[in-house]
Protein backbone atom coordinates (compact mmCIF):
# COMPACT_ATOMS: atom_id res chain seq x y z
CA UNK A 1 0.00 0.00 0.00
CA UNK A 2 1.24 3.75 -0.87
CA UNK A 3 -0.27 6.67 -0.76
CA UNK A 4 2.74 8.30 -2.97
CA UNK A 5 2.57 7.88 -6.78
CA UNK A 6 4.33 10.09 -9.37
CA UNK A 7 2.91 12.99 -9.68
CA UNK A 8 3.15 16.87 -10.16
CA UNK A 9 -0.16 17.38 -8.38
CA UNK A 10 0.92 17.83 -4.60
CA UNK A 11 -3.17 16.05 -3.97
CA UNK A 12 -2.47 13.09 -6.16
CA UNK A 13 -2.27 10.92 -2.96
CA UNK A 14 -5.98 11.27 -1.96
CA UNK A 15 -7.08 10.06 -5.29
CA UNK A 16 -5.45 6.78 -4.78
CA UNK A 17 -6.85 3.92 -3.71
CA UNK A 18 -3.99 2.90 -1.12
CA UNK A 19 -5.49 6.29 0.40
CA UNK A 20 -9.01 4.94 0.87
CA UNK A 21 -7.65 1.95 2.38
CA UNK A 22 -5.83 4.47 5.11
CA UNK A 23 -8.63 5.55 5.90
CA UNK A 24 -10.93 2.93 6.68
CA UNK A 25 -7.47 1.34 8.58
CA UNK A 26 -7.25 4.45 10.40
CA UNK A 27 -10.64 4.36 11.16
CA UNK A 28 -10.48 1.20 12.45
CA UNK A 29 -7.28 1.56 14.47
CA UNK A 30 -9.14 4.42 16.56
CA UNK A 31 -11.01 2.04 18.12
CA UNK A 32 -8.35 0.08 20.18
CA UNK A 33 -5.73 2.87 20.15
CA UNK A 34 -8.67 5.05 22.11
CA UNK A 35 -9.33 2.00 24.62
CA UNK A 36 -5.98 2.10 25.02
CA UNK A 37 -5.03 5.67 25.74
CA UNK A 38 -8.57 5.79 28.22
CA UNK A 39 -7.40 2.54 30.21
CA UNK A 40 -3.47 4.55 30.34
CA UNK A 41 -5.33 7.78 32.16
CA UNK A 42 -7.72 5.62 34.07
CA UNK A 43 -5.07 3.67 35.59
CA UNK A 44 -2.34 6.56 36.24
CA UNK A 45 -5.80 8.02 37.79
CA UNK A 46 -6.38 5.17 40.02
CA UNK A 47 -2.30 4.60 40.85
CA UNK A 48 -2.49 8.64 42.38
CA UNK A 49 -5.79 8.01 44.26
CA UNK A 50 -4.92 4.70 45.73
CA UNK A 51 -1.11 5.63 46.61
CA UNK A 52 -1.89 9.29 48.08
CA UNK A 53 -5.92 9.20 48.95
CA UNK A 54 -7.08 4.86 49.78
CA UNK A 55 -4.10 3.51 51.37
CA UNK A 56 -3.11 6.12 53.97
CA UNK A 57 -6.58 6.50 54.98
CA UNK A 58 -6.47 2.20 55.42
CA UNK A 59 -3.62 2.71 57.24
CA UNK A 60 -5.98 5.34 59.76
CA UNK A 61 -4.64 8.68 58.41
CA UNK A 62 -7.08 11.31 57.56
CA UNK A 63 -4.66 12.70 54.54
CA UNK A 64 -1.32 11.76 53.34
CA UNK A 65 1.14 12.95 55.68
CA UNK A 66 3.64 15.14 54.65
CA UNK A 67 6.72 12.41 54.48
CA UNK A 68 4.34 10.03 52.63
CA UNK A 69 5.63 10.80 48.79
CA UNK A 70 9.02 10.38 49.81
CA UNK A 71 9.69 6.61 49.64
CA UNK A 72 7.56 6.61 46.60
CA UNK A 73 8.91 8.99 44.35
CA UNK A 74 12.83 8.13 45.26
CA UNK A 75 11.46 4.55 44.36
CA UNK A 76 9.99 5.57 41.06
CA UNK A 77 13.41 7.46 40.25
CA UNK A 78 15.47 4.65 40.12
CA UNK A 79 12.33 2.81 38.42
CA UNK A 80 12.75 5.29 35.61
CA UNK A 81 16.34 5.69 35.46
CA UNK A 82 16.53 1.94 35.06
CA UNK A 83 14.16 2.09 32.53
CA UNK A 84 15.85 4.74 30.27
CA UNK A 85 19.51 3.38 30.73
CA UNK A 86 18.50 -0.42 30.11
CA UNK A 87 14.98 -0.64 27.51
CA UNK A 88 15.25 1.17 24.22
CA UNK A 89 13.91 4.18 23.30
CA UNK A 90 15.47 5.97 26.18
CA UNK A 91 12.03 5.78 27.92
CA UNK A 92 10.28 8.43 25.68
CA UNK A 93 11.45 12.15 24.22
CA UNK A 94 12.76 14.79 26.97
CA UNK A 95 9.83 16.74 28.49
CA UNK A 96 12.59 19.50 29.30
CA UNK A 97 13.46 19.95 25.17
CA UNK A 98 9.57 20.79 25.22
CA UNK A 99 6.36 19.72 23.40
CA UNK A 100 7.65 17.86 20.24
CA UNK A 101 6.18 15.94 17.34
CA UNK A 102 8.79 13.48 16.27
CA UNK A 103 9.16 10.51 14.35
CA UNK A 104 7.20 7.11 14.63
CA UNK A 105 8.36 5.26 17.73
CA UNK A 106 10.04 1.72 16.86
CA UNK A 107 7.94 -1.29 18.39
CA UNK A 108 10.76 -1.84 20.90
CA UNK A 109 9.91 1.26 22.15
CA UNK A 110 7.03 1.52 23.05
CA UNK A 111 7.04 -0.57 26.39
CA UNK A 112 10.05 1.32 27.89
CA UNK A 113 7.76 5.11 26.88
CA UNK A 114 4.74 3.14 28.50
CA UNK A 115 6.49 1.75 31.35
CA UNK A 116 8.30 5.55 32.50
CA UNK A 117 5.30 6.98 31.62
CA UNK A 118 3.07 5.14 33.94
CA UNK A 119 5.63 5.19 36.95
CA UNK A 120 6.67 9.23 36.53
CA UNK A 121 2.73 10.30 36.30
CA UNK A 122 1.26 7.42 38.51
CA UNK A 123 3.60 7.62 40.97
CA UNK A 124 3.76 11.94 41.28
CA UNK A 125 5.57 13.60 39.54
CA UNK A 126 5.25 16.75 37.99
CA UNK A 127 4.63 15.79 34.25
CA UNK A 128 1.40 15.26 31.82
CA UNK A 129 0.29 12.13 30.08
CA UNK A 130 0.49 13.77 26.21
CA UNK A 131 3.82 13.34 25.37
CA UNK A 132 3.53 9.26 26.06
CA UNK A 133 0.38 9.03 24.56
CA UNK A 134 1.38 10.97 20.86
CA UNK A 135 4.19 8.14 20.96
CA UNK A 136 2.71 5.37 22.43
CA UNK A 137 -0.56 5.75 19.75
CA UNK A 138 1.74 6.70 16.76
CA UNK A 139 3.97 3.69 17.41
CA UNK A 140 1.34 1.22 18.16
CA UNK A 141 -0.28 2.42 14.66
CA UNK A 142 2.55 2.00 12.65
CA UNK A 143 3.70 -1.31 13.86
CA UNK A 144 0.16 -2.94 12.65
CA UNK A 145 0.25 -1.01 9.16
CA UNK A 146 3.80 -2.62 9.00
CA UNK A 147 2.59 -5.81 9.96
CA UNK A 148 -0.30 -5.74 7.98
CA UNK A 149 1.53 -4.11 4.79
CA UNK A 150 5.48 -5.07 4.71
CA UNK A 151 5.70 -3.00 1.36
CA UNK A 152 4.20 0.25 2.59
CA UNK A 153 6.80 3.02 2.04
CA UNK A 154 7.59 5.45 4.61
CA UNK A 155 4.71 8.22 4.38
CA UNK A 156 2.05 6.08 4.60
CA UNK A 157 3.42 4.70 7.57
CA UNK A 158 4.10 8.22 8.87
CA UNK A 159 0.19 9.33 8.07
CA UNK A 160 -0.75 5.97 9.92
CA UNK A 161 1.25 7.36 12.70
CA UNK A 162 0.05 10.57 12.70
CA UNK A 163 -3.50 8.99 12.34
CA UNK A 164 -2.74 7.05 16.07
CA UNK A 165 -1.51 9.82 17.98
CA UNK A 166 -4.52 11.55 17.23
CA UNK A 167 -7.07 8.74 18.17
CA UNK A 168 -4.44 8.58 21.68
CA UNK A 169 -5.45 12.07 22.65
CA UNK A 170 -8.35 12.81 20.99
CA UNK A 171 -10.02 13.69 24.26
CA UNK A 172 -7.65 14.11 26.67
CA UNK A 173 -8.30 17.84 25.99
CA UNK A 174 -11.83 17.86 26.40
CA UNK A 175 -12.59 18.07 22.43
CA UNK A 176 -10.80 15.77 20.03
CA UNK A 177 -10.05 19.11 18.17
CA UNK A 178 -7.69 20.48 20.52
CA UNK A 179 -5.45 17.26 20.25
CA UNK A 180 -5.12 17.24 16.85
CA UNK A 181 -4.56 21.08 16.42
CA UNK A 182 -2.31 20.65 18.94
CA UNK A 183 -0.44 18.06 16.89
CA UNK A 184 -0.94 20.10 13.53
CA UNK A 185 0.56 22.89 15.12
CA UNK A 186 3.27 21.35 16.55
CA UNK A 187 4.61 19.21 13.81
CA UNK A 188 4.81 22.16 11.83
CA UNK A 189 2.78 20.56 8.68
CA UNK A 190 1.09 22.62 5.77
CA UNK A 191 -0.07 22.83 2.62
CA UNK A 192 -1.21 19.53 0.37
CA UNK A 193 0.82 17.22 3.80
CA UNK A 194 -1.42 18.62 5.94
CA UNK A 195 -3.92 17.63 4.24
CA UNK A 196 -2.94 14.18 3.73
CA UNK A 197 -2.27 13.90 7.25
CA UNK A 198 -5.59 15.48 8.82
CA UNK A 199 -8.00 13.67 7.29
CA UNK A 200 -7.17 10.08 8.42
CA UNK A 201 -5.89 11.98 11.60
CA UNK A 202 -9.44 13.14 12.32
CA UNK A 203 -11.10 10.56 11.78
CA UNK A 204 -8.88 8.68 13.88
CA UNK A 205 -9.98 11.32 16.50
CA UNK A 206 -13.71 10.73 15.99
CA UNK A 207 -13.61 7.80 16.75
CA UNK A 208 -11.60 7.93 19.34
CA UNK A 209 -13.81 10.56 21.09
CA UNK A 210 -16.74 8.16 20.85
CA UNK A 211 -14.29 5.47 22.60
CA UNK A 212 -13.70 7.21 25.30
CA UNK A 213 -17.06 8.95 25.59
CA UNK A 214 -18.69 5.63 25.26
CA UNK A 215 -15.93 3.55 27.91
CA UNK A 216 -16.28 6.41 30.33
CA UNK A 217 -20.32 6.33 30.48
CA UNK A 218 -20.17 2.41 30.32
CA UNK A 219 -17.47 2.29 32.73
CA UNK A 220 -18.89 5.23 35.15
CA UNK A 221 -15.20 6.52 35.25
CA UNK A 222 -15.63 9.25 32.77
CA UNK A 223 -13.15 10.14 30.58
CA UNK A 224 -10.95 12.26 32.76
CA UNK A 225 -10.91 15.48 30.27
CA UNK A 226 -9.38 18.80 31.23
CA UNK A 227 -12.71 20.78 30.32
CA UNK A 228 -13.45 22.83 33.47
CA UNK A 229 -16.30 22.24 35.21
CA UNK A 230 -18.11 25.61 36.61
CA UNK A 231 -15.74 28.15 35.24
CA UNK A 232 -16.17 31.47 36.98
CA UNK A 233 -18.15 34.25 35.36
CA UNK A 234 -16.65 36.99 32.66
CA UNK A 235 -17.36 40.47 31.79
CA UNK A 236 -16.64 42.00 28.72
CA UNK A 237 -13.11 43.22 28.81
CA UNK A 238 -12.12 46.31 29.94
CA UNK A 239 -9.00 49.03 28.76
CA UNK A 240 -7.42 48.17 32.22
CA UNK A 241 -7.73 44.65 31.71
CA UNK A 242 -6.02 44.66 28.27
CA UNK A 243 -2.93 46.44 30.30
CA UNK A 244 -2.92 43.58 32.64
CA UNK A 245 -2.71 41.14 29.22
CA UNK A 246 0.50 42.77 28.39
CA UNK A 247 2.12 42.19 32.31
CA UNK A 248 0.57 38.95 32.01
CA UNK A 249 2.35 38.63 28.80
CA UNK A 250 5.47 39.75 30.15
CA UNK A 251 5.84 37.80 33.64
CA UNK A 252 4.50 34.23 31.65
CA UNK A 253 7.16 34.60 29.05
CA UNK A 254 9.80 35.43 31.80
CA UNK A 255 8.77 32.66 34.08
CA UNK A 256 8.41 30.08 31.06
CA UNK A 257 12.07 30.98 30.15
CA UNK A 258 13.34 30.22 34.04
CA UNK A 259 11.49 27.00 34.46
CA UNK A 260 13.02 25.99 30.29
CA UNK A 261 16.27 26.75 31.34
CA UNK A 262 16.40 25.41 34.93
CA UNK A 263 14.97 21.85 33.70
CA UNK A 264 17.36 21.91 30.92
CA UNK A 265 20.62 22.83 33.28
CA UNK A 266 19.56 20.24 35.44
CA UNK A 267 18.86 17.47 32.53
CA UNK A 268 23.07 17.84 31.94
CA UNK A 269 24.33 16.23 35.13
CA UNK A 270 21.47 13.63 35.13
CA UNK A 271 22.07 12.32 31.80
CA UNK A 272 25.92 12.74 31.94
CA UNK A 273 26.30 9.19 32.54
CA UNK A 274 24.36 5.50 34.15
CA UNK A 275 25.35 6.56 37.73
CA UNK A 276 24.89 9.76 37.87
CA UNK A 277 21.50 8.87 36.49
CA UNK A 278 20.66 6.11 39.11
CA UNK A 279 21.65 8.45 41.93
CA UNK A 280 19.97 12.20 40.64
CA UNK A 281 16.92 10.80 39.33
CA UNK A 282 15.60 8.99 42.47
CA UNK A 283 17.04 12.39 44.25
CA UNK A 284 15.04 14.47 42.32
CA UNK A 285 12.26 12.70 43.56
CA UNK A 286 13.10 13.23 47.24
CA UNK A 287 13.14 16.98 46.17
CA UNK A 288 9.53 16.86 44.22
CA UNK A 289 8.12 15.23 47.71
CA UNK A 290 10.04 17.90 50.13
CA UNK A 291 8.60 20.77 47.76
CA UNK A 292 5.00 19.40 48.05
CA UNK A 293 5.16 18.86 51.79
CA UNK A 294 6.90 22.67 52.16
CA UNK A 295 3.73 23.55 50.00
CA UNK A 296 1.08 21.47 52.50
CA UNK A 297 3.12 22.73 55.51
CA UNK A 298 3.20 26.19 54.53
CA UNK A 299 -0.49 26.96 53.03
CA UNK A 300 -2.52 24.39 54.30
CA UNK A 301 -3.96 22.84 51.35
CA UNK A 302 -2.86 19.46 50.21
CA UNK A 303 0.54 17.97 49.30
CA UNK A 304 -1.07 17.02 46.22
CA UNK A 305 -1.39 20.33 44.60
CA UNK A 306 2.20 20.14 43.77
CA UNK A 307 2.20 16.30 42.89
CA UNK A 308 0.65 15.67 39.45
CA UNK A 309 0.50 16.81 36.16
CA UNK A 310 -2.42 19.46 37.39
CA UNK A 311 -4.95 17.49 34.52
CA UNK A 312 -7.67 16.37 37.64
CA UNK A 313 -6.78 19.78 39.76
CA UNK A 314 -6.92 22.52 37.31
CA UNK A 315 -10.46 22.57 37.96
CA UNK A 316 -11.21 22.18 41.07
CA UNK A 317 -8.22 25.40 41.45
CA UNK A 318 -9.93 27.57 39.33
CA UNK A 319 -13.28 26.51 40.84
CA UNK A 320 -12.46 27.03 44.33
CA UNK A 321 -9.86 29.89 43.70
CA UNK A 322 -11.74 32.02 46.52
CA UNK A 323 -10.04 29.63 48.91
CA UNK A 324 -6.72 30.17 47.94
CA UNK A 325 -4.73 33.27 49.65
CA UNK A 326 -2.13 35.40 47.95
CA UNK A 327 0.83 33.56 50.06
CA UNK A 328 -1.05 30.09 49.34
CA UNK A 329 -0.76 31.13 45.31
CA UNK A 330 2.75 32.51 45.33
CA UNK A 331 3.66 29.49 47.07
CA UNK A 332 2.24 27.03 45.25
CA UNK A 333 3.88 28.93 41.90
CA UNK A 334 7.08 28.44 43.73
CA UNK A 335 7.06 25.11 44.76
CA UNK A 336 4.97 23.35 41.39
CA UNK A 337 7.23 25.45 39.48
CA UNK A 338 10.43 24.02 41.14
CA UNK A 339 8.79 20.29 41.08
CA UNK A 340 7.95 20.90 37.23
CA UNK A 341 12.08 21.41 36.10
CA UNK A 342 13.11 18.91 38.35
CA UNK A 343 10.74 16.61 36.99
CA UNK A 344 11.41 17.38 33.41
CA UNK A 345 15.05 17.20 34.08
CA UNK A 346 14.67 13.21 35.53
CA UNK A 347 11.34 11.68 34.78
CA UNK A 348 9.31 10.93 31.51
CA UNK A 349 6.46 12.63 30.58
CA UNK A 350 5.00 15.78 28.83
CA UNK A 351 5.21 19.08 29.28
CA UNK A 352 1.54 20.90 28.87
CA UNK A 353 -0.68 19.77 31.44
CA UNK A 354 1.66 21.63 34.30
CA UNK A 355 2.34 24.54 32.07
CA UNK A 356 -1.59 25.12 32.09
CA UNK A 357 -1.85 24.44 35.81
CA UNK A 358 0.80 27.32 36.54
CA UNK A 359 -0.44 29.64 34.11
CA UNK A 360 -3.82 29.70 35.98
CA UNK A 361 -2.04 29.77 39.34
CA UNK A 362 -0.25 33.35 37.67
CA UNK A 363 -3.43 34.44 36.67
CA UNK A 364 -5.16 33.67 39.65
CA UNK A 365 -2.79 35.34 41.52
CA UNK A 366 -2.45 38.57 39.63
CA UNK A 367 -6.38 38.57 39.85
CA UNK A 368 -5.99 38.62 43.95
CA UNK A 369 -3.47 41.82 44.24
CA UNK A 370 -4.74 43.50 41.18
CA UNK A 371 -8.72 43.34 41.10
CA UNK A 372 -8.57 41.59 37.83
CA UNK A 373 -11.46 39.47 37.42
CA UNK A 374 -11.04 35.64 38.41
CA UNK A 375 -11.88 34.58 35.08
CA UNK A 376 -9.77 36.67 33.00
CA UNK A 377 -6.86 36.37 34.79
CA UNK A 378 -7.29 32.34 35.04
CA UNK A 379 -7.72 32.63 31.09
CA UNK A 380 -4.74 35.18 30.51
CA UNK A 381 -2.49 32.88 32.98
CA UNK A 382 -2.96 29.92 30.76
CA UNK A 383 -2.64 31.01 27.26
CA UNK A 384 0.45 32.86 28.32
CA UNK A 385 2.41 30.08 29.75
CA UNK A 386 1.57 27.68 27.68
CA UNK A 387 2.77 29.76 25.10
CA UNK A 388 5.74 30.42 26.86
CA UNK A 389 6.37 26.61 27.60
CA UNK A 390 5.18 24.97 24.48
CA UNK A 391 5.75 27.52 21.43
CA UNK A 392 2.45 26.74 20.76
CA UNK A 393 0.20 30.35 20.27
CA UNK A 394 -2.60 28.83 18.34
CA UNK A 395 -3.63 25.87 20.06
CA UNK A 396 -2.83 28.02 23.32
CA UNK A 397 -5.11 30.51 22.30
CA UNK A 398 -7.86 27.48 21.05
CA UNK A 399 -7.18 25.40 24.58
CA UNK A 400 -8.21 28.39 26.66
CA UNK A 401 -11.48 28.69 24.60
CA UNK A 402 -12.11 24.99 24.85
CA UNK A 403 -11.25 25.13 28.38
CA UNK A 404 -13.47 27.36 29.95
CA UNK A 405 -16.35 27.43 27.43
CA UNK A 406 -18.37 30.65 27.21
CA UNK A 407 -16.08 32.16 29.80
CA UNK A 408 -13.25 31.78 27.37
CA UNK A 409 -15.03 32.83 24.20
CA UNK A 410 -15.47 36.29 26.38
CA UNK A 411 -11.89 36.59 27.28
CA UNK A 412 -10.83 35.81 24.36
CA UNK A 413 -9.50 39.20 23.07
CA UNK A 414 -7.47 39.53 26.29
CA UNK A 415 -5.76 36.02 25.92
CA UNK A 416 -4.84 36.89 22.64
CA UNK A 417 -3.08 39.98 23.63
CA UNK A 418 -1.67 38.15 26.29
CA UNK A 419 -0.43 35.02 24.13
CA UNK A 420 0.96 36.92 21.46
CA UNK A 421 3.08 39.15 23.94
CA UNK A 422 4.14 35.47 25.77
CA UNK A 423 5.58 34.03 22.28
CA UNK A 424 6.99 36.76 20.80
CA UNK A 425 9.39 37.45 23.69
CA UNK A 426 9.54 33.68 24.39
CA UNK A 427 10.97 33.50 21.06
CA UNK A 428 13.35 36.64 21.34
CA UNK A 429 14.91 35.11 24.64
CA UNK A 430 15.15 31.66 22.54
CA UNK A 431 17.26 33.15 20.03
CA UNK A 432 20.34 31.80 19.68
CA UNK A 433 23.55 34.56 20.47
CA UNK A 434 25.77 35.64 18.25
CA UNK A 435 29.18 36.34 19.10
CA UNK A 436 29.62 40.12 18.00
CA UNK A 437 32.88 40.67 16.34
CA UNK A 438 35.83 43.09 18.21
CA UNK A 439 37.75 45.19 15.83
CA UNK A 440 41.25 44.00 15.79
CA UNK A 441 43.93 47.09 17.24
CA UNK A 442 44.94 49.32 14.76
CA UNK A 443 48.73 48.38 13.22
CA UNK A 444 51.33 50.61 15.15
CA UNK A 445 53.27 52.32 12.58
Amino acid sequence: MAITPPATDPLAPLRTRGYVVLLVLSALLGVPLAAGAFGFLQLTEHMQTWLYTSWPQALGYRSAPLWWPVPFLAAAGIVVALIIRYLPGNGGHEPSEGFKVQGVSGGWDLPGILLAAVVSIGIGAVIGPEAPLVALGGGAAALVLRALKRDADEKTVAVAGAAGSFAAISTLFGSPLAGAFLLMEASGLGGSDLQIVLLPGLLAAGIGALIFVGLGSWTGLGTLSLTIQNPPHATSPTVAEFGWALVLGVGCALLGLLIKRCAQLLRRPVAASTRTRLLLTPAIGVAVAGLAAAYAQGSGHALTDVLFSGQTGLSPLVGSSAAYSVGALVLLLACKGLAYCLSMAAFRGGPVFPSLYLGAAAGLLLSHVAGLSTAAGAAMGIGALSAALLGLPMTSVLLVTLLLGRTGVTVMPLVIVAVLVSHVLSVRFAAPRTATSVPSAAPRT
